[in-house]
């Protein structure tokens, strides 16, 4: 692998004269005309390949910010990025092979699900190594990385605001499936949040509401996403958080249609990637994806990685427009409890 890198450096110098060509189209980040993906493996050139979870990768949302990271990395290390979109859960080992087979020098898989068959690649192409978003490592493989997330406390943050945004006190969430667990902790520690808010203000709320998604077609179901949104708002739930992909976008741009209710994106801020939905859109609860995966990638490239997991950062994105209608008392309890919850000093009480 260290050739390979030099190799990859010298090339780079060369191809900086060269003009940037963007081949979105065909899923491709390229630094020049010459970049060919023959010359993956060979030392040429460094080439990064990214398979999606099921849905597209321009989600706006989990797919895209990971495709971001990828096309980030490949620009400063001189390579290029690919990506292969993933419509069923059974293509996941065959779309890994795809990169594997041209070698690859990184493989990302998007996607808890996707888990077993990144391990499995991992261990038929040790030369390869692989990026697992969402996909946490219960023992090190040197060339496997987990970039996992404390979603639990981005949800409680989220929470925590709509606790003290609600004016009918019921709160509700609208999930992809529960059978992934960073779906679970998002949705949890959303709920955690709210509680602890209501506590904080001597009220009782009503439990926050979490509806969650069979596990078929989880992340690319707006509209099962924008009805399940509406049964909420007709049931008087004024702030509902949307975390699932472009299921959960779709329940964004229902409640972003209903004058008065709060909406709370996830995974990007999606006040950039969503505008649609900014009627509503107080906040995301954020996982910072695009840059966890940039930031694997240059351990990769550096010679640093060992392989087991990498935690990513999480947060809330900025109130935008909200910050002259959400009260200033709330902003600056928030302010004051986001450092706690992000050092645990504050738990978000979620336990799976």
């Amino acid at each position: 692998m260290p050739e390979i890198f030099e190799r990859r450096f010298m090339i780079k110098r060369v191809i900086s004269v060269v003009a940037v060509v963007a081949l979105t189209a065909l899923g491709f980040a390229a630094p020049s005309k010459a970049a060919s993906e023959s010359d993956c493996g060979t030392g040429k050139l460094f080439c990064i390949g990214l398979v999606t979870d099921t849905g597209k990768v321009d989600d706006k949302s989990f797919n895209q910010s990971a495709w971001e990271g990828a096309k980030a990395a490949a620009k400063s290390n001189g390579g290029f990025a690919k990506y292969i979109e993933t419509t069923d859960p059974k293509d996941y080992a065959t779309n890994i092979g795809q990169f594997a087979s041209k070698k690859y020098n990184v493989i990302i898989g998007v996607g808890f699900l996707m888990a077993e068959a990144m391990t499995t690649a991992a261990a038929e192409y040790p030369r390869i190594k692989f990026i697992g978003v969402d996909q946490f490592q219960g023992a090190a493989v040197p060339n496997l990385t987990g970039l996992v997330f404390p979603e639990d406390k981005a949800g409680f943050l989220a929470g925590y605001l709509a606790g003290h945004l609600t004016k009918t006190g019921k709160t509700g969430a609208v999930l992809g499936t529960d059978l992934v667990p960073p779906v679970r902790y998002f949705g949890e520690g959303y709920r955690n949040g709210v509680a602890y808010a209501a506590k904080e203000l001597g009220k009782k709320y009503p439990a926050t509401k979490l509806i969650y998604h069979a596990p078929d077609n989880a992340f690319n179901d707006p509209a099962w996403g924008g009805t399940t949104a509406q049964q909420l708002l007709s049931q008087g739930y004024d702030v509902i958080f949307g975390a699932g992909g472009n299921t959960g976008n779709g329940a964004l741009l229902r409640v972003a249609k209903k004058k008065g209710a709060y909406c709370i994106g996830v995974d990007s801020d999606q006040w950039g990637t969503l505008p649609e939905a900014r009627p509503c859109l107080v906040t995301s609860a954020m996982k910072l994806i695009d840059k966890g995966v940039a930031a694997v990638v240059k351990t990769i490239v550096e010679g640093t990685d060992k392989g087991g997991n990498y935690f990513g950062k999480v947060g809330l994105a900025p109130l935008h427009d909200f910050t002259k209608k959400v009260p200033a008392a709330y902003q600056a309890k928030l302010k004051a409890i986001t450092p706690k919850v992000l050092n645990g000093t504050v738990k978000t009480g979620v336990k799976l």
